[in-house]
């Protein structure tokens, strides 16, 4: 093998979609990961690999510094691609300071022992370690909320407005910091919503899927014009896969669907396809109902992922129809069985 990457959070949604794709786009790399497996990870994401000899799992906490100075004494990781994170707004509302700790403090670990693991001193790397990087994964929300028009680029100043968002800004400028202080190699994506296959059931898609289905109320907040750009998560993963091998050394690249779609429309389109595809005798339009918004609700979120296409040649293969349909078939086939 050329070399061991640890991936964090590889049994989330995210993560556990990525890492089949890199292992298959990589060949002369091993990967190691760990995973809390609290509400959001679930090994069974990652059944496909589960035999795969280049791929290992261990299930541990990132704020654990002494495991993860263990695990980079025993591999050597010749990179770190992190995506560790508590990310459900809804409940960084509820409990903030498992946002501070994880996404916060867990990054500053694994980022810390991996600049003294690479590193001699600021601005020299050892001599074996002199491609390793560090690929911090993060998110769209802490630029905080657009009106009508507009577009986020890697320019547009921070101003996150939840617990979780600002959680994830922290750990953005902590990356940042160590390549400026440290001379250490990193770069940083900044993603749009995801959706598709082993998400978590709580988040919007899941959770207006499996309401229809079980025939119960499909709660959207407000009056569901809370618009997002969403992107199919497959297509993220192969923006990661760029970003960590072509990307440059203290770049963010923002990867975003150009798909904004408010939350009504999702759900009626949602409905739309659930009539076609498991007809029964009303539409699961009239299942929808409207509930008390959240506090702090961003209104937009829209990325400009123009120099991530430049400079590194990547294009979202889905648009929004083409792509919930394959996650609504997904879907299906893990609450019908």
């Amino acid at each position: 093998m050329n070399k061991t990457i640890l991936i964090t959070g590889g049994a989330g949604f995210i993560g556990s979609n990525f890492i089949p794709l890199f292992l298959n786009q990589n060949l002369g790399v091993k990967i190691v990961t760990i995973d809390k497996l609290t509400y959001a990870g679930n090994l069974s994401n990652l059944k496909a690999v589960e035999n795969d000899n280049r791929y290992s799992f261990i299930k541990g906490d990132i704020c654990d510094r002494n495991l993860i100075e263990g695990l980079f004494k025993e591999h050597n990781f010749q990179g770190v691609i992190h995506f560790a994170a508590e990310s459900h707004v809804d409940n960084s509302i509820e409990k903030p300071s498992e946002f501070i700790n994880t996404n916060v403090l867990g990054t500053f670990n694994v980022l810390d022992v991996a600049k003294n693991h690479w590193m001699k001193t600021p601005f020299e790397v050892k001599e074996k370690f002199k491609k390793a990087r560090f690929h911090h994964i993060s998110t769209d929300e802490v630029y905080g909320t657009l009106g009508k028009t507009g577009l986020f680029s890697e320019t547009t100043s921070y101003a996150p407005n939840s617990p979780y968002s600002a959680s994830k800004a922290s750990s953005d400028f902590i990356v940042r910091s160590y390549f400026h202080t440290y001379g250490m190699n990193v770069v940083t994506t900044n993603c749009s919503n995801n959706y598709g296959p082993k998400q978590h059931d709580e988040k919007l898609i899941p959770t207006i899927i499996r309401k229809a289905i079980e025939g119960e109320s499909i709660p959207i907040y407000g009056d569901g014009q809370n618009i997002r750009d969403w992107l199919y998560v497959v297509d993220h993963c192969k923006g990661i896969d760029l970003a960590f091998n072509k990307g440059v050394s203290g770049e963010t690249y923002n990867i975003g669907g150009k798909n904004e779609r408010n939350n009504l429309y999702i759900a009626n389109t949602i409905c739309e396809v659930l009539d076609e595809l498991l007809p029964k005798s009303s539409s699961y339009k009239e299942q929808i109902s409207f509930v008390k918004d959240r506090p702090g609700h961003d209104f937009r979120y829209a990325i400009n992922a123009s120099k991530i296409e430049h400079d590194l040649g990547w294009e979202a293969q889905e648009n929004f129809e083409t792509g919930i349909r394959k996650t609504i078939d997904w879907y299906i086939n893990k609450y019908k069985s």
